[in-house]
């Protein structure tokens, strides 16, 4: 198996992927961010102050959240890919005026319609 981490074509998918959703987050395109995450009971998102089972929850959320504030800046990546169809994304981020570190990571499988976000979770430190 392990000839088969990051192997260069699905690392550079999943990372184009993962490019599209951070802008999109930051640019609050929340057609875009729909469309990332896999349309499924089972998807989930856990943030830093709501839990979201299933993707209309997420989808709901999304579209009530406030527009304002959105900008960060991602200070560490990890992007994993196992086999063709898996992969991890981790971020470290922080937003402008705050001293909090973020953490994002999310759980990506390639689906017929392309690479999905299956399961999220992100948390901010003290």
């Amino acid at each position: 198996m392990t000839q088969d981490i990051n192997l260069p074509d699905v690392l550079a998918e999943v990372t184009a992927a993962f490019a599209q959703y951070e802008d999109a987050l930051v640019h609050n395109k929340v057609e875009v961010l729909d469309a990332l995450f896999w349309n499924s009971p089972h998807t989930l998102r856990y943030g830093a102050g709501e839990n979201l089972y299933g993707y209309e929850a997420i989808q709901a959320f999304r579209a009530g959240r406030p527009a304002q504030g959105l900008a960060r800046t991602v200070t560490r990546t990890a992007i994993t890919t196992y086999g063709r169809d898996f992969a991890t994304t981790n971020i470290e981020f922080q937003r402008e005026g705050s001293p909090r570190i973020g953490r994002q990571s999310q759980t990506w499988l390639r689906l017929p319609e392309g690479w999905r976000v299956v399961s999220a979770h992100v948390s901010l430190m003290t």
